[in-house]
């Protein structure tokens, strides 16, 4: 049969607007996985990583809340990109942070407990060493999964890690160490110590460049104190290889931008202390680190220079969880929060636009933090105003109750270590004052022994900033996220 022009024409244009359309891939396919041209000639010369440890989506609401009000905003609120990310590891539903940031920096999906290796290694607890310490390493499986640090080395970009946690724990060792188990902590140490026995050659020869938080037991033999069965003093090494080394504010705020001296500031024995509570003296905050991780990187971020990539935890919020306390866990957040706009705040003066640098803020996994009743708004939280830590109230005001008669939190855990036996009603009517409090243990339907609250299975949220950020949207898998910063930055 004939077709008039008409018809001709008309078949035409459907046949084109069907090839369009079978040509754009599903949704499980875009963006494209393999650098695209595009990207390869545009790609972020910087990169700035931020992981919110343990800061689940309830967290992250009640933070916002806690600081600024239902209506306020944090700042990964206004990063412009933004995408849920799927946590699960490769042998649970509920990830640890070991495998969680493994998954991010490496983009294989990690047994709990594995720090960046082969896709099934095993988790194998480590033997005791000469002093008792759980140290020795019996991995006997498994090979080191290429990082994102490491594939940045390769290209000549320079490498910071900044945590509030100790250096060596499971989430900054995932960036830049390999091992079958979490608690090596004295392996990752070594790992950064460049021609040392242990040493993590893909870290080229000069190793990180600016390397900030806790942990120097770890570098110290066990005759000073440390926990070193061979006795190894890695500062001492680590100057002999000419890093400046600090251990306290003092000596933080003298570090001055000398890209052939990289710098390495251990400002605790192991973890760093509360943001709130902490001697600032001795250690500095979150945003100071990373605004000077970010100076003394920024020689490298130059029309001359080959870029940084920087990883930034906040890992007390994760601590504060585990431990139940509320109040500490948001003041983190929040303390996650600034560091995140003092990072954005030096790169818009260093990069305006971030034309040439992408930043990425999420989180490795959820706890089971929950935001209880039909309270009333409260607003942010202030030395007059409970807001969100206080009571669930009514519109009038007064408490909401229990069926026993009982005023309970508007925050609560489904585990952890303060679950009342029996009746709520034997126990003393809880006020304001008293869940307030800095070393109050929400409530918990589950009991668990001292500190041990869990963590959660549920997506985290993701913002994204700069060159590239547009490849981050709908929900992904965690080690989808290697690959779309991979991409981004061209490596």
């Amino acid at each position: 049969m004939r077709l008039s022009p008409l018809a001709a024409a008309a078949l035409t244009v459907l046949a084109a607007a069907l090839a369009g359309c079978a040509a754009v891939p599903p949704a499980s396919q875009a963006p494209s996985q393999a650098p695209t041209q595009a990207y390869q000639e545009q790609r972020a010369k910087n990169v700035i990583f931020f992981l919110g440890d343990g800061m689940g989506l309830n967290t992250l609401t009640a933070a916002r809340i806690f600081h600024a009000g239902e209506e306020g905003e944090l700042t990964i609120d206004r990063l412009p990109e933004s995408a849920f990310v799927k946590t699960f590891s490769n042998d649970a539903m509920v990830t640890d942070s070991a495998a969680g940031m493994a998954a991010y920096m490496t983009g294989v999906k990690q047994n709990n407990g594995v720090i960046s290796m082969s896709a099934g290694t095993r988790s194998i607890a480590p033997g005791k060493d000469a002093n008792g310490n759980a140290l020795v390493s019996k991995c006997e499986n498994g090979s080191p999964a290429t990082t994102l640090l490491e594939l940045a080395r390769r290209r000549g970009m320079a490498l910071g890690v900044v945590t509030n946690t100790s250096v060596t724990d499971a989430t900054p060792a995932s960036a830049y160490g390999h091992g079958c188990h979490r608690k090596l902590e004295t392996d990752f140490a070594a790992m950064l110590v460049p021609g040392g026995a242990g040493y993590n050659n893909a870290l080229g020869s000069r190793g990180l460049d600016v390397l900030f938080g806790g942990g120097a037991q770890f570098f110290t033999p066990f005759a000073r104190g440390g926990k070193r069965a061979d006795n190894r003093d890695l500062l001492a090494e680590l100057g002999q290889q000419g890093f400046r080394v600090v251990s306290d504010t003092a000596q933080f705020n003298a570090l001055g931008a000398n890209p052939q001296q990289p710098a390495i500031g251990l400002f605790a024995q192991n973890h760093m202390d509360y943001d709130a509570v902490r001697d600032q003296a001795k250690q500095p905050s979150l945003s100071e680190m990373t605004r000077k991780a970010i100076d003394l990187l920024a020689p490298h971020a130059g029309a001359q220079g080959k870029g940084f990539f920087l990883v930034v935890e906040g890992g007390l919020i994760d601590h504060a969880l585990h431990a139940t306390l509320a109040k500490r866990a948001l003041q983190e957040t929040v303390s996650y929060n600034d560091a995140m706009q003092a990072a954005l705040d030096k790169m818009e003066a260093l990069d305006p636009g971030l034309k040439n640098t992408l930043v990425v803020a999420t989180a490795d996994h959820d706890h089971t933090l929950l935001l209880n009743g039909y309270t009333v708004r409260t607003g942010k939280t202030t030395p007059t105003n409970p807001g969100v830590l206080g009571l669930v109230r009514n519109g009038d005001g007064s408490p909401k109750l229990d069926r026993e008669g009982r005023p309970f939190t508007i925050i609560g855990f489904g585990n952890g270590e303060n679950r009342t036996n029996g009746s709520r009603a034997t126990k003393p009517a809880l006020t304001d004052e008293i869940v307030t409090r800095d070393d109050y243990h929400q409530e918990a339907v589950v009991r668990t022994r001292t500190g041990a609250e869990t963590h959660g299975g549920t997506d985290v949220y993701l913002g994204a900033a700069g060159a590239g950020a547009e490849l981050f949207r709908g929900t992904i898998d965690n080690t989808r996220v290697f690959g779309l910063i991979k991409t981004a930055a061209g490596l």
